[in-house]
Order: C-alpha cells, then sequence, then structure tokens
C-alpha cells in the first residue's frame, strides 16, 4: 500500500491509495459484501473505490481505522488466511480495542491445512479456545451454534495425530435426542445410532482424504461412537471430543471425565442453551460450578461474536438470547408475586389493627 493523502481540514482527511487487482477482488469479497462490512463498522467514514483505487474521507482517527484495517485484511490475504465476513468484523473490533495489535498475526497459524483448505481461529474467542486446548488437558468450549466448538477441537485432534501426539482420536457424543424412539429405526443398534454421529463423520470428511478414513476407523486409529461405550474404559494417550455435552446427566459426565487416561487430551464441548434433557439435569451446567478452578481444566465461553456461520445466525443467537432473557425476569416476576400473595408482606412488631397491650399503672 502507497498511500498519499491531502488534508481538508484539521478534524477531516482525505486518504487515496492502490490495491493489487487480485486483492482487490478478494478485499471487496462477494457482491462487495466484505467492503460493506468495513463500512457498517465504519460508517462516518466514506469509502469509495473505483478500479483498483481507494478512497476514504472523514475525520482523521476514523480514516486511520479504515486504512490500517484495510492494510491488516490485505496482510491477513497475503499470509494465506480465507478472507470472510467474520474475520473482517473480528479485525475490526481487535484494531477498536487496540490499534496497536495486528489481527493477522493475533489469528495465527492454521491449525490444520487439508483438502487445500486452511482451518484456523477466526475470531478471538476461537484464538483464546484453541490456545486453551494447547495449554490445558481438559477444555470446555461452551457456546452457541455456529461457533467452531467441535470443528476447532476436532482440527486440533487430528493435527495431533498428524505430530503423533497422541495415538487415537476418539469422537463421541450421547444419543440422548433418539430416547424411546430409538427402537423404532431399522437396523442393527450401530445402525441405529449412526445418524446422531454423522455430524462427526462429516467433519472428518472435510479434514482427511475420503478413502483414509474407514481404513482408520478399522484401526481403531479413529473412534467414532457413543457416549455409553466410554463406560469401564481407561482412554490413554487419545484425544477424546465429547460433543453436545449439554445432554449429558451429571452422572454421564463424571463417568466420561473419568476415563482419562495417561497423555490423553480431552475437549467437552457443548451449547447450554439448548438442553434436551429435563430441566435441570444438564452434566455441563453442574461441571462448570463443580470443576471451576481446578488447574489443568479450562472453561472457554464462545459467543455470537464467535459464529462463523452465515451472519444471521449471530443475530439469531441474540435474538434467542434476549428472548431467553426476557423469559427468565417474567419467570421470576411470576414467582415472586405467588410468594407475595401466599406469604403477605414480612410484618414486624404488632400486626396491624390490633391494639397494643396496655402496660399497668
Amino acid at each position: 500500500m502507497a498511500p498519499s493523502d491531502s488534508s481538508k481540514a484539521d478534524s477531516n482527511r482525505e486518504l487515496r491509495f492502490t490495491v493489487d487487482g487480485v486483492a482487490m477482488v478478494r478485499l471487496l469479497g462477494p457482491e462487495d459484501r466484505y467492503l460493506n462490512t468495513i463500512e457498517a463498522a465504519y460508517p462516518k467514514v466514506d469509502v469509495h473505490v473505483r478500479g483498483n483505487d481507494v478512497t476514504l474521507g472523514g475525520s482523521a482517527d476514523d480514516v486511520e481505522a479504515v486504512r490500517r484495517l484495510i492494510e491488516e485484511l490485505q496482510l491477513a490475504l497475503r499470509t494465506g488466511h480465507d478472507l470472510g465476513e467474520t474475520e473482517v468484523a473480528t479485525a475490526s473490533r481487535m484494531l477498536a480495542a487496540d490499534s496497536s495489535v495486528s489481527p493477522s498475526a493475533q489469528l495465527g497459524a492454521p491449525i490444520l491445512t487439508a483438502r487445500g483448505k486452511s482451518i484456523r481461529a477466526k475470531s478471538i474467542g476461537q484464538k483464546e479456545y484453541i490456545d486453551a486446548i494447547d495449554d490445558n488437558t481438559i477444555v470446555f468450549g461452551i457456546g452457541p451454534a455456529g461457533t467452531g466448538k467441535t470443528y476447532l477441537a476436532m482440527a486440533k485432534a487430528v493435527r495431533a495425530l498428524q505430530n503423533k501426539e497422541v495415538e487415537r482420536i476418539i469422537l463421541t457424543r450421547p444419543a440422548v435426542e433418539a430416547g424411546e424412539r430409538l427402537g423404532f429405526l431399522p437396523g442393527t443398534l450401530t445402525d441405529k445410532i449412526d445418524p446422531y454421529l454423522r455430524p462427526l463423520y462429516d467433519a472428518l470428511g472435510e479434514m482427511l482424504d475420503p478413502e483414509l478414513i474407514p481404513k482408520l476407523l478399522a484401526a481403531g486409529t479413529i473412534e467414532v461412537a457413543p457416549l455409553a461405550y466410554m463406560r469401564g474404559r481407561t482412554l490413554n494417550a487419545s484425544f477424546v471430543v465429547l460433543d453436545e455435552a449439554q445432554n449429558t446427566t451429571p452422572e454421564q459426565m463424571k463417568m466420561f471425565l473419568t476415563r482419562l487416561g495417561f497423555g490423553s487430551k480431552m475437549v467437552i464441548t457443548g451449547d447450554v442453551t439448548q438442553i434436551d434433557l429435563p430441566a435441570g439435569s444438564s452434566g455441563l451446567k453442574l461441571v462448570t460450578r463443580v470443576l471451576d478452578g481446578i488447574d489443568d481444566i479450562h472453561f472457554s465461553y464462545l459467543t455470537s461474536a464467535d459464529v462463523v456461520r452465515h451472519s444471521l445466525v449471530g443475530r439469531i443467537v441474540d435474538a434467542y438470547t434476549e428472548y431467553d432473557a426476557q423469559k427468565q425476569a417474567l419467570r421470576q416476576e411470576s414467582a415472586e408475586a405467588r410468594a407475595f400473595a401466599t406469604q403477605g408482606p414480612q410484618r414486624t412488631g404488632n400486626a396491624p389493627g390490633r391494639n397494643p397491650k396496655r402496660s399497668s399503672s
């Protein structure tokens, strides 16, 4: 980038610079979506693109912020990042919080490169999550749908296997959703449970050669199994991922965590807003209180800001979060009203309407 600027006034600035053709196409994004994300983040800056030339106009501070953002996005493209609306928004937030940081460097190197695709953190929360996996034996990834909890954990597992840090990968999840309907499905027990494990197989298919996966499964190097199959085992030299942990009971969670063996690592992922169990029986909700503060166990909390699916998903998550908060507040008010109606106001001293006893003269 080779900028040349002319000041219009002390508080205003106009900045012009040129971006090379390929970088410009990738910088704008499909239908100029990334440019629109930049404009939404800095509504007071006029951004004009003509060919490979970019002109920024607005207050000096805002123009400099947009210049830094575009510079960082170009650097991210040059270092192999796959640019998307999430990365643009994340870089904008990081620079707004601290203009001295480099988002392209902060988000780091790819976890895994598979089938021509780089898998890496796309938000601050995701970066903290994968760093926690490196630094701790047991990590809980808790957050809404679309935040990459399971996908990133599986990428770390595949990377650990490739680097010979572990001897096998074990992927598991409870089959709670099936319930009593399980018996009505055709086939063997494995056939009935497989649909609930399908998301794990799909993720594996994106990270490994599809022809290699059946061989690794047959050899036991990779195991995909329902949570019930973990009972009574000791999992040594393994990278173990428990998905949909919000649907474990407290007893199942305890059983799973005590399977940990030597040289192993565990990542437990779940969304406490999507529990399919009776109220109050989620092992994931309980474990956040029981194990909080224990060394070598880390809880990573992801939010709608870490959603890497369609941008609408983040807004949907926020809308439901707000709805649930309002519903909880109404329930609390209703409970307080019932308690008041049942018990009445707290009384102190003499009851109203009654004459106090007179002291004898």
